[in-house]
């Protein structure tokens, strides 16, 4: 990212984060999202803050909303060929909770059609709530990922079995 990076989601991102419900900023999910990405600036701050690595910078996440605590999840840019919709997501908890949370945005869209947020996908405190679906969810993730759809805890195991390292990654980061 540069200054004069560009800020905006995805349009599939933008979609589903504007739907309002109780799955979305309610009491379904712990999840809230940003109007726009976070600014590189304010992603290396935050990732510096998080690690204690004075020395990282924000270069590989976009980050895009946090949970009530102020977890955040972000697009991981771990796939130099691609752009954000094609990264996976994860979630980097306020209490050092770690985990891939969906493979692709097309896959994070299909969470959130079913009930689940970046926190619950991750499992920190339980397993993986039953599926919730939202009917207007369903249809940004029928519109944008046709081809994706499954259940919740199907799309998780995807993701963590692609990016199993993921958590020792973000450990080694950490001061």
């Amino acid at each position: 990212m540069t200054s004069d990076e560009d800020l905006r989601f995805p349009p599939a991102l933008a979609a589903a984060l504007a739907v309002r419900s109780d799955h979305i900023g309610g009491d379904g999910v712990d999840f809230e999202p940003f109007p726009a990405f976070l600014s590189a600036a304010e992603t290396t701050e935050w990732i510096r803050a998080w690690t204690g690595d004075e020395e990282l910078t924000g270069d590989h996440f976009r980050v895009f909303g946090r949970d009530g605590t102020g977890g955040y999840a972000a697009f991981w840019l771990v796939r130099p060929d691609r752009g954000p919709d094609g990264q996976p997501v994860v979630f980097l908890g306020s209490e050092g909770e770690t985990g891939v949370v969906a493979r692709d945005l097309g896959s994070f869209l299909w969470l959130l059609a079913d009930g689940v947020g970046p926190l619950e996908a991750i499992n920190p405190y339980g397993p993986v709530p039953a599926s919730y679906p939202h009917p207007e969810l369903t249809a940004v993730a029928e519109r944008y990922a046709p081809g994706l759809r499954a259940p919740a805890t199907a799309l998780i195991e995807q993701a963590v079995r692609e990016f199993p390292d993921f958590d020792d990654i973000i450990v080694k980061l950490c001061r």
